[in-house]
Formats: structure tokens, C-alpha cells, sequence
């Protein structure tokens, strides 16, 4: 029986394997996401977002905000399935059953949403710096702002002395409010799918295909469930740079307001190819490494 201490350090590395490969797969579908989420008016759809954002910025205006986006994914699928384990156990203690018991599909995806108010704290400050710095462009176009930071630190720095070190935690109450119940469909989605492949086998002994396959559709629950509250916070954490930004409640409304209902859902078309394609390599990733970690122990 492997101990506490070192099951979490192997859910802690296993999520950071996760997080790097659901951003070398999904970055640019995410830069597209928080373009079109803030700046609507500004392009038609997906294939013309990629097209301007190629002709102005070329390649590497997709991967903008990459450092920080590797960070905030490494940090929060770390943090994310540490506390999964831990949250776990505090399933089974609150439902009675001991440590070895397998949990239901409902109870592990209980346990994902305690888990992901954690991560959040990592999360919201890394993720600022990433959807400014993916928005850069567009916020010097609209003339919201006249000279644009185009490097992490840069963008870090003018946090800091405009709003201080309280500043990276704008959008923390949205991204609570997207995180906690996306989880529970994220995880709940998850280990739904293993189930239906697993088939009445034993979900350890499934393949890579029906595991992505699993990681995709979890994803892609997370985001038809909470994709109005992202596309909200990823308002205030850009447009906030140009001064002060109404809070949760105030941008939401003000979006409905003006700009009506389907404003909520801009960009939705990269959010869920990228969903998709970058949970399914962050499932792949997890349980694969977890596994060989597992096992080396094991043989010790």
C-alpha cells in the first residue's frame, strides 16, 4: 500500500505530465476562444479570427501567452489531481466506505468539484496574465489601450503597479463560479465514458483510444455546462487592463444589455474542438504517467 504522502506526490507529477500536454495541443484554439470572447464585433467566426490573427501577428500570435498558459495548466492540474485524491478520501469517509472502496461516477465527480476550488487559487492569476497577453492586439486596435505589453513580465510588472499583487486575482470569483461545477461535469463526464468503455471490466485496463475518447468528452461536459461564465471572466481579466472593470454580476449583464445572449457563447467552436482534443491528451497523459509511477514503486 503505497502511503499518502507519496500517492500525492505521484497525482501531483502525473497532473503536471497532463498540463503540458493539454497546452501543446489545445494553445491555439484557446488564444482563438479568448479573442473572439472579448472582441466579438471583430471577427466572423474561427477560420476568420485564424486567418487575421496569422496575417497580422503570423505563427506565433497563436502560441501568445503560452508560458504563462504552460504555468497556470501545470499549476492547476498538479494542484487539481492532488486534491482529486485527496477529496477521494473524504468522499469515502463522508459516505462511510473504507479506503480501498471504488466510488461511484457521481462520487468521484463530487470529489473533482471540491477538488477544483483549490486549483483555482493557482489558477486565476496565471490565467490573467495568458488572456491579456493573448488579447494584447486587440485591445491596442480598439484603441483601449495605447501601448501593449507583449512579454510576461511586462504584463506581470504593470499588474503589480497598477493594481498590486490583489490585481492577479481579478476574475477570481467567475473563475470559482466556472470552476466548481464544471468539475463536477469534467470529472463526472470523465469517468461516465470510462464506464460505458469499461464495460463491466475493471477501468485500469483500458486503451489509449477509448481514454481519450473519455478525457474529450469530459472536457467537452466542462464547457457546454459553464461556457457564458468563462466567457464573462475572460472580460474582466482583458478589459480590466484598461482601467476599472465592473465585477461578475455588472459585465454580465452589461454584455446581455448591449450586445444580447449569443455574445455569452463567442467563441464557443474553438473552445470545444480545443476541449475536446487538448482534455483528451491531458486523461492520456495523466493515467499513463500515474501508471508507470505506480508501477515503479510498486517493484521497489
Amino acid at each position: 500500500m503505497i502511503n499518502s504522502a507519496v500517492q500525492a506526490a505521484i497525482d501531483l507529477t502525473a497532473g503536471a505530465a497532463g498540463g503540458i500536454a493539454c497546452v501543446v495541443t489545445g494553445q491555439p484554439f484557446d488564444t482563438a476562444k479568448v479573442k473572439m470572447q472579448t472582441f466579438p464585433n471583430m471577427y466572423k467566426g474561427l477560420v476568420d479570427c485564424f486567418v487575421k490573427t496569422y496575417k497580422q501577428v503570423g505563427f506565433r500570435g497563436f502560441y501568445k501567452g503560452t508560458t504563462p498558459a504552460l504555468v497556470a495548466n501545470i499549476a492547476e492540474n498538479s494542484v487539481l489531481f492532488m486534491c482529486y485524491g485527496f477529496c477521494q478520501q473524504i468522499v469515502r469517509r463522508i459516505v462511510g466506505v473504507d479506503r480501498k472502496t471504488k466510488l461511484s461516477d457521481l462520487q468521484n465527480a463530487a470529489a473533482g468539484s471540491f477538488a477544483s476550488a483549490f486549483a483555482t487559487l493557482v489558477l486565476c492569476p496565471t490565467e490573467l496574465v495568458k488572456c491579456r497577453l493573448q488579447a494584447m492586439h486587440e485591445m491596442q486596435l480598439s484603441g483601449k489601450i495605447i501601448q501593449g505589453h507583449n512579454t510576461v513580465w511586462s504584463v506581470v510588472k504593470g499588474v503589480i503597479q497598477k493594481d498590486g499583487p490583489l490585481g492577479f486575482y481579478r476574475g477570481l470569483s467567475s473563475t470559482l463560479l466556472r470552476e466548481v461545477p464544471g468539475y463536477f461535469f469534467f470529472f463526472g463526464g470523465y469517468e461516465l465514458s470510462r464506464t460505458f468503455f469499461a464495460s463491466g471490466r475493471s477501468k485500469d485496463e483500458l486503451g489509449p483510444i477509448p481514454l481519450l475518447l473519455s478525457g474529450g468528452f469530459g472536457g467537452s461536459c466542462l464547457w457546454i455546462a459553464v461556457y457564458p461564465v468563462d466567457c464573462v471572466k475572460s472580460r474582466i481579466q482583458v478589459l480590466s487592463m484598461a482601467g476599472k472593470q465592473a465585477g461578475f454580476m455588472g459585465t454580465f449583464v452589461t454584455v446581455v444589455r448591449t450586445e444580447g445572449v449569443l455574445a455569452l457563447y463567442s467563441g464557443l467552436t474553438p473552445t470545444m474542438i480545443r476541449a475536446f482534443v487538448a482534455n483528451g491528451a491531458l486523461f492520456l497523459a495523466y493515467e499513463y504517467s500515474r501508471k508507470l509511477m505506480m508501477k515503479q514503486i510498486d517493484s521497489y
